[in-house]
This record gives C-alpha cells, sequence and structure tokens, in this order.
C-alpha cells in the first residue's frame, strides 16, 4: 500500500469538489446561452450577427478600428486583383 504521509487528503478533495461545482456552472450558463440565441433566432434575428457584435464589444476601439481597416484593405486588393482576370475573359 503507498504511504500518504504529508499528502492534505482534505486540501485536494476541497480543490477537486471547487473546480468539480465551477464546471457544473459553466455548464449552467452555457445552457442558458443557448437559450438567449434561440429565443433571438425565433424572433427572427441573425445569430451569427449577434455572434459576431458579440466579438466585437469585447475587443477595444483601437483593435477593432485596426481590424476593420485590414479588412478594408485586403478586400480591396482582391477586388483590384480580379479586374484584369474579368478582362480578359
Amino acid at each position: 500500500m503507498t504511504d500518504t504521509v504529508g499528502i492534505a487528503g482534505d486540501r485536494i478533495r476541497s480543490f477537486v469538489e471547487r473546480v468539480e461545482h465551477i464546471e457544473e456552472e459553466i455548464k449552467a450558463l452555457t445552457e442558458g446561452k443557448k437559450e438567449v440565441f434561440a429565443e433571438a433566432k425565433g424572433e427572427g434575428f441573425d445569430v451569427k450577427v449577434l455572434k459576431e457584435i458579440l466579438k466585437l464589444r469585447k475587443q477595444d476601439q483601437d483593435e477593432r478600428d485596426e481590424q476593420e481597416s485590414l479588412l478594408d484593405l485586403y478586400m480591396r486588393a482582391m477586388e483590384s486583383s480580379e479586374e484584369p482576370q474579368a478582362k480578359a475573359a
């Protein structure tokens, strides 16, 4: 049998139980989030757009501005590379 002298079993159990409790809370919150999205979808809202709004709201304004600028730059670059192909066809 393994000697457990010096190992605080009660402390280990406390950590494990706390993590298990947090995991249960996360599961309940995730279910709640799904319900909110289902409700929004039921009222005709586009869930993909709502998720994009949530993502954008997590970013600070500078990060959001930089991302929008890069997106615009990339889109214009793609569009300009399509023009010669369209003329050649």
